[in-house]
């Protein structure tokens, strides 16, 4: 039985009906000649969600991303470092003491999966260096995965991979030249690797980089033009800023900038966190409708589950694994 078959049967009721509800409704959006926007909260990209979004994005089934600056990084930690991890299952067992040593090993934990600072985000960073420094002498300014694109297609990183680079979602969108949106990217570790060559002197200024605000007003272009062609969907993947930032550039165009634009097409959150008041990550869908963000049209689904079980089910069953 595939996976696809197996939603199909056995996923009946409550988040596990919701799933299969709002994976039938995502291929229903794409059949009839919408898009998908996808948000990437959380560390994502280093429970390797790569192994199913890099195939979602070549089959054109995401269409453009809003991510973290984490999620934008890590998953070119994995890329290039993926040997070098290390694994803790037993992280609830771990004691200050336990988290200094891996500290003190250069191991960044992520709940149970470490990142090694020394094959991952040094390298990393030294490559991407001499891009910000070649944009600052050449007073050009371009967006943070932008400079990640071009390190990509110029092969930069090729010597160090370390997975099947079909498994990298970042690799599948710079080939596709795929719209990325990275708002707060400098609470990355790059974005504060960034900040600190500032403050040092490594970097003459930060002209070079385009900010969140860049990213904001690209959006509302972006928007504005695609949805004139086509019905736009919303995947959210966890909450917090990757979801907030690019769901407001409804609200904008249409309050802010008075224009007459679509309502997102279709709305999907994938949330661990409990619905309450106050909680934006928890807040029921029908919340944004007084928000200008969806209609009471709009297609609305919660899956009040762990993004990293339910993301690659909804995925496969895109994809007819």
């Amino acid at each position: 039985m595939t996976v696809r078959g197996f939603i199909e049967h056995h996923f009946r009721h409550f988040n596990a009906a919701a799933l299969k509800d709002a994976a039938e409704a995502y291929e229903k959006h794409l059949s009839q000649g919408g898009q998908m926007f996808l948000t990437l909260a959380g560390a994502m990209s280093t429970a390797e969600l790569g192994l199913s979004l890099a195939e979602m994005i070549r089959q054109k089934k995401v269409h453009a991303i809003c991510c973290t600056g984490a999620n934008l990084e890590e998953d070119l930690y994995n890329l290039i470092a993926h040997d070098h991890y290390v694994r803790v299952p037993h992280y609830r067992q771990l004691s200050p003491r336990d988290e200094l040593d891996l500290h003190e090993r250069g191991l960044a934990r992520v709940t149970d999966t470490c990142i090694p600072e020394d094959q991952a985000m040094l390298p990393l960073k030294a490559v991407l260096l001499k891009r910000w420094q070649a944009a600052c002498a050449d007073k050009q300014r371009f967006f943070p995965h932008e400079y990640m694109y071009a390190a990509l297609r110029a092969g930069e990183l090729k010597p160090h991979y370390q997975i099947d680079p079909r498994d990298s979602w970042m690799l599948a969108a710079a080939e596709r030249d795929l719209p990325l949106f990275v708002p707060g990217w400098e609470d990355s570790t790059l974005g504060n690797g960034f900040a600190a060559y500032l403050t040092d002197g490594t970097l003459p200024h930060g002209q070079c980089m385009k900010s969140g605000i860049d990213y904001m007003v690209e959006l509302v272009r972006w928007y504005e033009e695609t949805s004139a062609r086509s019905s736009l969907g919303f995947f959210q993947i966890g909450g917090g800023i990757a979801g907030d930032f690019p769901i407001c550039v409804v609200p904008l165009l249409r309050i802010d900038l008075e224009k007459d634009v679509p309502f997102w097409g279709y709305f999907c959150q994938i949330s661990d966190s409990t619905t309450s008041y106050g909680s934006y990550s928890g807040a029921v869908p029908n919340e944004k409708i007084t928000w200008s963000k969806l209609s009471i049209d709009t297609p609305r689904f919660i899956i009040e589950s762990d993004a990293a079980i339910v993301a690659p089910l909804i995925f496969a069953y895109l994809l007819g694994w």
